[in-house]
C-alpha cells in the first residue's frame, strides 16, 4: 500500500545494483581502504593522528586514556565502529607492524605472538615524534580542511607530511577490485632518493633503484635475492623472498642449538614455533632434540640439534617448510588526485615531492601574509612614535575612541588597522626602550619578507628549502637498516665471499667430519708431547686427516668404491676440540660405507688421472674430467670393486708420475706410468666405473695395501708407524720395478706384527706435518726436524706417545696467505 503523495517508478535491479556498488567501491577506494600518496596515511589513520594533536597528547606531555583518543574521533570524525579506531590506533603503536612507530604507547599493546591489545580503559597513548611532523606546520594553511561527517567542525583531507611517510612505514589495504600492499622502508634511504629526484627530475629508476635498497621491515630478517625488489621498484609490483635470521651456538657435549632471533614481517612467532614442533612431531624434520621459546621483548627461539646432525642441513629445512621463510608480495597502489594508481618508485616520491611543493608554497604565503600585516602594524607604531607628542594631543583632545581615529587617520597616512593598533597601544610601549625593540622587530620582519618572497619567486630556493627540511628530518629519525638484503643462489658465488685461506679436514673412523682453521694448531719441535687435536666419541678415533683450500674441491672416495665432489667451505666448521659432524648429513653414505680418501682438486682438468688403490693391492687409473657430475647428490661410481675389496686410497697424476705403494707391513712398491725413453703406456687409463690391474702383491697374506703416494724426486718419503717412529729418505733408495711386485722394506717393524704402519707422504725440507694420534693428541712437527735415516730403518721419534696410545695418521700443513706471506700450494692428494 501507498499513500497518493508517494511516487513510485519503476527500475531494473540490475541497474539499481551496479549504481550501488559503484558508489560503495568508490566511497571504499577513495575513504577507508587505500593510503594517500602525498601523506601515506588511509582516512581513519589521519584521524586518529589529528585527534590526538587537538587533544594536546604530544610527545613530551602527560600519557592518556586511549577511550578518550577512541572517543573523540568517534565523536567528531569518524562516524564507524569504535573497535576500528582502536584498531588503528593499535597498529599505529606496534613497533613489529611499523618501521618508525606514529604514537607512543603505555600498556599491554598486543605482542608479536598475536596476542590482543587490552581493551581502551586499560591502555594510555600520546603521539611520537615523528608523527608530530607529519602534522607540523598543519595550522599554517598548509593543507586543505573539509567539514567532518555531521559539520560541525572540519577535519584535514591530508597531512603535511614532512617526512615521506608511505614509504618509510608502508601500508596494506584491500579495496574493492584491487589490493595495495607497501613494505616499510628505510628513512635515511628514502630522504636520499627524494633529494636526488629533486636535484635531477630526469633521473632513471635504475639509478634511484641503487640508492633505495629495498624493504627495511622492523622485524629485521633477510631479504634473499633483489630480483624482486627491483620489479616492484621499477614496475610497482614484485614478490620479495623474506627469511627469519638464525645461527648457531655450540653445546657442551658437542652438540649444536640454532637461535632464531629475527623473523619475516607479518609472521606470528607462536604459530611459527607451533609449526616447528608439529613438523618435528611428524617425523618431517629429523635431527631436532628439543625446542624452546625463550623470547621476550626480542626475539629468540632455540632450537637443539642432535649429536652429529648439521644445522645447515636443519635450517634448510625450516625454511622449506615453515613461515620462517615467507613471501611478501608487493603492490604499490596508491591514491593520486583521489584516483588509485599504481607506481613505480619514482612516482610515487614524485607524488610526496609535489605534495611539499604545495605544502611550502602555501606555508610561506601563509607566513609572508602574516609578516606582512605585523610589519604593517609596526609601521603605524613608528608614525605614532616619530609623531608621539602630536598623537597625545589629537586623542586627550576627542571626545571618544571613534573620534580620535577619524581624527588620527585624517592627519597622518595610517589604516584603519594601524590606528586600532595605535589606540591599543599601553603607556610603557611609549618608552625609548620599548621603541628601539619595535624597530629592531620591523627591521627582521623586512628580512623575513624579502625571504619568503625570495622562496615564492624562485623554484630552486622552495626545493632547496624542501631538501634543507628533508635533511633534517634524516639526520633526526635516521637509524641503521634492520632488514639484510643477500644475493639470492644464482646471483652470486660462495667464492666472492668466503675467504680463501688453509683449513685442516678430519674425518672419524666413525664417520664425523669437521673443517678447522690450519691456525689454530700451534707448530713444535720433533718429539713435543702435542696439544688436544680433537675430542672423540667412545670408542672412535680420527681416521682420515686432510689439509686444503677452502676454494677448492674436496673429492671424498668412499671404501665402496663411490665419488663425491664437494666444495672445501660446504664441509662443516668446528673448533680444534670439537667432535665434527656427521658426515652421512651431506654425503649418502650406504651402511658400513666410509671415506677412504679425500683428494683437493682446483678443478676437473682434462689433462689429469686419478689413480685408486684398493685394500688387496688393486689399482685403477682414469680421466679426472670424467668426475666432474661427482658434485651432484649422490656422487658417481669411481671403481668397481671385486668381493671382499675396499678403496684405501686415490692420488692425482699428469700421466707421467712415478707412484709408491706401501703395505700395512712396510713394504713399498715404485714403477712408472710411462715409459720415458720409449713413450710406451705401463699403466693405462680405464673408464670410471671398472675395474682396476695388480699394483702390488703381498708377501704375508695377513698383509694389504695401506699407502698409494706420487714420488717427487725434489722431496723425501716419510713412513711412519704406530709406535710415533719415522723414517725419511730418498724416493731413489726405493728401486724402480714394474708394477705388480712385493716390494722392499720402507720401514722396520716388529715381525710379530705388533706395530704396523701409521701412513706415508712425500715432503719436503720446508714442509710441516701434522700428526694425530688415537688418543686425540695433535702436533705440528717441521720436516727438517726430522733426521734423514736409511730406508728400511726404525726411525727416529716423530712424538712423544702416552701409554697405550699409538700413532693414526700423518699429513702435510697447508700453510695460508697469512702464516706464510705468500700464496699457498694445496698438495694434490691425501
Amino acid at each position: 500500500m501507498y499513500t497518493a503523495s508517494e511516487k513510485l517508478s519503476s527500475a531494473n535491479i540490475t541497474d539499481i545494483m551496479q549504481t550501488a556498488y559503484i558508489d560503495y567501491s568508490m566511497s571504499v577506494i577513495i575513504s577507508r581502504a587505500l593510503p594517500d600518496a602525498r601523506d601515506g596515511l588511509k582516512p581513519v589513520q589521519r584521524r586518529v593522528l589529528y585527534a590526538m594533536l587537538r587533544e594536546g597528547l604530544l610527545h613530551n606531555r602527560a600519557f592518556d586514556k586511549c577511550a578518550g583518543v577512541v572517543g573523540e574521533v568517534l565523536k567528531n570524525y569518524h562516524p564507524h565502529g569504535d573497535s576500528s579506531v582502536y584498531d588503528t590506533l593499535v597498529r599505529m603503536a606496534q613497533p613489529w607492524v611499523m618501521r618508525y612507530p606514529l604514537i607512543d604507547p603505555q600498556g599491554n599493546f598486543g605482542s608479536v605472538d598475536g596476542d590482543p591489545a587490552a581493551a581502551y580503559r586499560y591502555t594510555e597513548c600520546r603521539l611520537n615524534a615523528i608523527a608530530e611532523d607529519l602534522l607540523r606546520d598543519i595550522e599554517e594553511d598548509t593543507v586543505d580542511f573539509a567539514p567532518n561527517y555531521k559539520e560541525s567542525t572540519t577535519e584535514p583531507t591530508v597531512l603535511p607530511a614532512a617526512l615521506p611517510n608511505l614509504l618509510m612505514n608502508g601500508s596494506t589495504g584491500i579495496a574493492v577490485g584491487m589490493t595495495t600492499n607497501i613494505p616499510p622502508h628505510n628513512l635515511a634511504e628514502i630522504i636520499d632518493a627524494t633529494c636526488a629526484i629533486i636535484d635531477n627530475p630526469r633521473i632513471s629508476v635504475d639509478e634511484l633503484c641503487t640508492i633505495v635498497q629495498g624493504p627495511d621491515f622492523p622485524t629485521g630478517g633477510v631479504i634473499a635475492g633483489r630480483e624482486g625488489i627491483l620489479s616492484y621498484l621499477k614496475t610497482g609490483k614484485g614478490i620479495v623472498r623474506t627469511r627469519g635470521k638464525a645461527h648457531t651456538e655450540e653445546m657442551k657435549g658437542g652438540m649444536e642449538q640454532i637461535v632464531v632471533t629475527e623473523i619475516p614481517y607479518n609472521v606470528n612467532r607462536a604459530t611459527l614455533v607451533t609449526r616447528i614442533a608439529e613438523l618435528v612431531g611428524d617425523k618431517q624434520i629429523d635431527g631436532i632434540r628439543d625446542l624452546r621459546d625463550e623470547s621476550d621483548e626480542n626475539t629468540r627461539i632455540v632450537i637443539e640439534l642432535k649429536r652429529g646432525e648439521q644445522s645447515k642441513v636443519v635450517i634448510n629445512q625450516l625454511f622449506q617448510k615453515t613461515a620462517l621463510e615467507s613471501s611478501f608480495g608487493v603492490t604499490l597502489l596508491a591514491l593520486d588526485k583521489k584516483r588509485p594508481k599504481q607506481m613505480n618508485i619514482k612516482e610515487l616520491i614524485e607524488c610526496y615531492i609535489e605534495h611539499r611543493r604545495e605544502v611550502v608554497t602555501r606555508r610561506t604565503r601563509f607566513r609572508l601574509k602574516q609578516a606582512e600585516d605585523r610589519a604593517h602594524i609596526l609601521e603605524g607604531y613608528i608614525i605614532a612614535l616619530d609623531n608621539l607628542d602630536d598623537f597625545v594631543k589629537i586623542i586627550r583632545a576627542s571626545q571618544n575612541r571613534e573620534e580620535a581615529k577619524v581624527r588620527l587617520m585624517a592627519k597622518y597616512p595610517l589604516s584603519e588597522r594601524q590606528t586600532d593598533a595605535i589606540l591599543e597601544l599601553r603607556l610603557y610601549q611609549l618608552t625609548g626602550l620599548e621603541r628601539g625593540k619595535i624597530e629592531a622587530e620591523y627591521l627582521e620582519l623586512m628580512k623575513l619578507i624579502e625571504e619568503l618572497r625570495g622562496i615564492l619567486e624562485s623554484e630552486p630556493k622552495l626545493l632547496a628549502l624542501i631538501k634543507k627540511e628533508l635533511a633534517e628530518m634524516k639526520e633526526k629519525y635516521t637509524s641503521p637498516r634492520r632488514t639484510e638484503i643477500i644475493a639470492a643462489a644464482g646471483e652470486f658465488r660462495m667464492e666472492d665471499v668466503i675467504p680463501n685461506e688453509g683449513c685442516v679436514i678430519t674425518v672419524s673412523h666413525l664417520g664425523f667430519i669437521k673443517r678447522t682453521p690450519v691456525a689454530e694448531y700451534r707448530s713444535q719441535r720433533r718429539g713435543g708431547k702435542g696439544v688436544i687435536g680433537a675430542e672423540t666419541y667412545e670408542e672412535d678415533f680420527v681416521a682420515n686427516l686432510f689439509t686444503a683450500s677452502t676454494h677448492d674441491y674436496i673429492l671424498f672416495f668412499t671404501s665402496i668404491g663411490q665419488c663425491h665432489a664437494k666444495k672445501v667451505y660446504d664441509i662443516p666448521e668446528g673448533t680444534r676440540a670439537s667432535k665434527g659432524k656427521s658426515v652421512s648429513s651431506f654425503l649418502r653414505l650406504a651402511e658400513g660405507e666410509k671415506i677412504a680418501a679425500m683428494l683437493c682438486v682446483k678443478d676437473f682438468a682434462e689433462d689429469r688421472y686419478l689413480v685408486t688403490a684398493t685394500k688387496r693391492g688393486i689399482i685403477k687409473k682414469s680421466a679426472l674430467s670424467d668426475y666432474a657430475n661427482a658434485t651432484r647428490e649422490g656422487g658417481l661410481i669411481g671403481i668397481n670393486l671385486q668381493e671382499a675389496d675396499s678403496v684405501i686410497g686415490t692420488v692425482l697424476t699428469t700421466g707421467e708420475n712415478e707412484l709408491i705403494l706401501v703395505s700395512h707391513q712396510g713394504l713399498a712398491v715404485r714403477f712408472r706410468e710411462r715409459d720415458p725413453e720409449s713413450g710406451e703406456e705401463l699403466f693405462r687409463a680405464t673408464g670410471r666405473a671398472t675395474g682396476g690391474v695388480t699394483g702390488m702383491r703381498f708377501k704375508l697374506k695377513s698383509d694389504y695395501l695401506d699407502v698409494i703416494e706420487v714420488v717427487d724426486h725434489e722431496a723425501k718419503f716419510l713412513v711412519a708407524s704406530e709406535a710415533g717412529l719415522g723414517v725419511r729418505t730418498r724416493f731413489e733408495d726405493y728401486r724402480l720395478i714394474n708394477r705388480g711386485g712385493s716390494g722392499v722394506w720402507a720401514i722396520d717393524l716388529p715381525e710379530d706384527g705388533s706395530i704396523k704402519l701409521a701412513g706415508a707422504l712425500s715432503v719436503r725440507e720446508d714442509d710441516e706435518v701434522m700428526l694425530l694420534t688415537a688418543k686425540g693428541q695433535s702436533i705440528r712437527c717441521p720436516v727438517k726436524d726430522i733426521r734423514e735415516t736409511n730406508r728400511g730403518a726404525k726411525g727416529v721419534r716423530l712424538v712423544t706417545l702416552e701409554p697405550g696410545d699409538k700413532l693414526l695418521s700423518i699429513a702435510r700443513i697447508v700453510e695460508t696467505e697469512e702464516e706464510s706471506g705468500a700464496e699457498a700450494t694445496p698438495p694434490v692428494s691425501s
